[in-house]
């Protein structure tokens, strides 16, 4: 089936703000900005991947330990310049 490149777009938007939704503990339910793309909200929110993806979405750990070093690599280099 195809897809306009504007709704495809949407879809996609939609899915990436429903993940967003889920990590910051809020509830399983469509904002009304996102109802015309309420089935894609909800699988971003469901963790399922977007039509399209190739990446594998990074999960919260990993998110966390990537920003764990990222914060601990900028303090040591700032403790460098001094």
């Amino acid at each position: 089936m195809a897809v306009a490149k504007k709704e495809q777009e949407r879809d996609i938007y939609a899915a990436m703000y429903g993940a967003q939704a889920r990590k910051d503990g809020k509830d399983r339910a469509v904002p009304g900005f996102w109802q015309e793309q309420a089935g894609a909200w909800l699988d971003g929110f469901d963790g399922k991947p977007t039509p399209g993806s190739r990446a594998k979405p990074v999960g919260d750990q990993l998110e966390a330990e990537l920003g764990e070093a990222a914060v601990s690599e900028h303090s040591e280099s700032a403790l460098d310049d001094c």
